[in-house]
């Protein structure tokens, strides 16, 4: 195998003031259902608040996600309606509709946004021909707990076959169903995607099989006003994308001392290695690369070890689990690969202090991607547990596909 040199990159309002139209003169009207209105009957407008019914009412504050939005006229009908939302600085249009007798009118979507102030203008003409205008404005509810959801890959990543798209969110979750529905993971080409949820803070998404090269994944958040714990919301919504690359995936026998790495599915190259000593083994299965640090620092005080190693200049180290496990470049034991294992449950491969391309870690670092999957066998040791790191695919489909709260 030839180490070519190269270093791999690491993938990685306009609004104006609310018009209000014609106001007309407010009279006194008498009777409610089955009384006179005196006022009609003297031809004089109704107050712009009888002909023309908002609800929430005009500076409302607090109002809740579930109140609905609604404006109504007795009699007539509504010739406009404008509403506008803003939020987080940004103003927008919201859609809606006319009923059928055109006395009534609703936003599209129901759910009023958390945290916004709302403003509706309406025109509306009576039975008698006569117009009237009415302006309002209502704020709805901040709430005091938020959730977001820390999302793997990045954007706009270009990653290996193995990448699991995963939330970690900074609270517990106990209406997963409806965080889950807020969710949504496609890709092209298509194929299956489902969901599974590592206890109360993660949800994770993959399909039955490794990515294909050339996928394109988008992941949409709809989380905002989601309530994912009582009075808890979400804040989230945006979307973002990221690019399937090649195929690698590199097989490591720790009893051979050697990994093999495959590119699109031929053999690349084989790898001597030291992996776990026997009393340090390394895990068994499948990990994916989490992310690429050209040099780190690795304490064993860190990963539950006492003081037996603290090394401040690792080269070419790759995150495979979040308990520790790295595959990475070894320069205090260089003639440990392909012979012994020695390390305290990581991969090692044979590189140079400040490390070097021109070694078996500095060549195989330049040529991965995270996401990328490194499986290990024939380790004295358990398989990793797929909540450690993304390691879901050491589950199962069918066991992976009963994790969704979504049935």
């Amino acid at each position: 195998m030839t180490y070519l040199k190269g270093r791999a990159r690491r993938a990685g309002a306009a609004l104006a003031a609310a018009v209000t139209w014609a106001t007309v003169l407010a009279g006194c009207s008498a009777g409610g259902s089955g009384g006179l209105d005196v006022d009609r009957m003297l031809g004089k407008p109704r107050a712009p608040e009888d002909a023309i019914r908002i609800s929430p009412g005009d500076g409302e504050k607090g109002v809740r996600p579930g109140e609905h939005l609604t404006v109504r006229v007795p009699d007539g009908r509504l010739e406009k309606v404008k509403v506008v939302r803003e939020l987080d600085a940004r103003a927008t249009a919201v859609p809606g509709h006319l009923g059928a007798d055109g006395r009534s009118w609703e936003p599209d979507d129901p759910k009023l946004s958390l945290a916004a102030r709302y403003t509706v203008d309406a025109v509306a003409r009576d039975g008698d021909g006569r117009r009237s205008a009415r302006h309002t404005t209502f704020t709805t509810q901040v709430p005091a707990e938020r959730f977001i959801g820390y999302v793997t890959p990045e954007n706009r990543a270009t990653v290996g076959t193995g990448m699991i798209v995963s939330l970690a969110f900074n609270r517990e979750i106990t209406d997963k169903a409806a965080v889950e529905r807020a969710v949504r993971v496609t890709a092209k080409p298509g194929v299956e995607i489902r969901p599974h949820w590592f206890g109360k803070d993660r949800l994770d998404f993959r399909p039955e099989r490794y990515w294909k090269p050339g996928t394109e994944v988008t992941v949409d958040l709809g989380l905002r006003d989601v309530e994912g714990a009582p009075g808890v919301y979400g804040l989230q919504s945006r979307s973002f994308s990221f690019t399937v690359g090649r195929s690698q995936t590199s097989l490591v026998d720790a009893a051979r001392h050697m990994m093999q790495v495959r590119r699109d599915g031929e053999l690349l190259a084989t790898v001597p290695i030291t992996a776990g000593a026997p009393k340090t083994t390394t895990y068994n299965g499948k990990m994916v690369v989490m992310e690429m640090l050209e040099v780190t620092r690795m304490n064993g005080q860190t990963v539950g070890f006492g003081g037996e190693y603290d090394i401040p200049d690792v080269p070419h180290a790759m995150k495979l689990t979040d308990s520790g496990t790295f595959l990475h470049g070894n320069y205090w034991s260089p003639e440990a690969p392909g012979e012994v294992n020695v390390s305290h449950g990581c991969v090692g491969l044979r590189d140079v202090k400040g490390g070097s391309s021109d070694t078996p870690a500095g060549w195989f670092y330049d040529r991965s991607l995270v996401g990328d999957v490194v499986e290990v066998v024939n380790s004295q040791d358990r398989t990793v547990s797929p909540e450690n790191g993304l390691g879901g695919w050491n589950m199962g489909w069918r066991e992976w596909k009963a994790g969704g709260a979504v049935k």
